[in-house]
C-alpha cells in the first residue's frame, strides 16, 4: 500500500489533495476599480487561489489582457486595498463582451462581489454601446451557473470537451440593455 501512495504522490502531489479550510475574511467594505499591470503579482496569486483545480491563467495571459485596448479589467478591493475579486473581458468587433475570467478570493465569497463586478461590467459595456456579454463555464460548476443565471445569462450551447481535462462547458450569453445597466 505504501508503494501505491509513493507512486500516486509522484503524479499528484499530496498538497493538491489536501482539504483546505477557508476562514472567512472579517467584514469590510468593497469598491470596484480598474485592474492594471501594477496589480499583476497580486492578481496572479489570487488567480491561483481562486482556481486551484481549474484553469489558471499565466502571467503572459494576464499581461496580454491588462494591456489590450479592447480589454476591460476590474478588481474589487477591500478597505485595506487588497484585491478580493477580479474580472477581465475582451470586447469584440461584433459588439460582444467576452468574459474571459472572473474570480473571488475564497475568504470573500458569498458577499455579492461577483454580482457587483458583473453589474459594474454591465454599465461599462452599456456605456461603450456593447450589445451582449458571453462567457464559458464548466457543466459541473452549478454554483457559478446559478450566479450567472441570476445576473441574466442563459445557456446558449454546450461545448463538448471544452476544458483541458476534457470536461464540457456551457456558453452562456446575456443582452446588455439600458434597464440592466441602470439596475447595476
Amino acid at each position: 500500500m505504501a508503494v501505491l501512495e509513493v507512486i500516486r504522490n509522484f503524479f499528484v502531489p499530496s498538497a493538491s489533495r489536501e482539504i483546505t479550510v477557508i476562514i472567512p475574511a472579517p467584514p469590510t467594505s468593497y469598491s470596484v476599480h480598474p485592474l492594471t499591470e501594477k496589480d499583476l503579482d497580486e492578481l496572479l496569486r489570487l488567480n491561483f487561489r481562486c482556481f486551484k483545480d481549474g484553469e489558471n491563467y499565466t502571467k503572459k495571459t494576464f499581461t496580454y489582457l491588462l494591456t489590450q485596448p479592447n480589454a476591460l479589467c476590474y478588481k474589487t478591493i477591500t478597505a485595506n486595498n487588497r484585491i478580493a475579486g477580479f474580472l477581465c473581458v475582451l470586447v469584440g468587433e461584433n459588439g460582444t463582451g467576452h468574459i474571459t475570467t472572473i474570480g473571488v478570493a475564497p475568504e470573500h465569497r458569498r458577499r455579492g462581489l461577483a454580482e457587483r463586478l458583473l453589474g459594474h461590467l454591465d454599465q461599462a459595456l452599456y456605456d461603450r454601446g456593447i450589445s451582449s456579454a458571453v462567457l464559458e463555464v464548466r457543466v459541473t460548476n452549478t454554483s457559478a451557473q446559478n450566479l450567472y443565471r441570476a445576473c441574466g445569462f442563459t445557456v446558449l450551447q454546450r461545448l463538448p470537451a471544452y476544458y483541458n481535462d476534457g470536461e464540457d462547458g456551457f456558453m452562456m450569453v446575456k443582452p446588455v440593455n439600458f434597464s440592466q445597466a441602470e439596475a447595476a
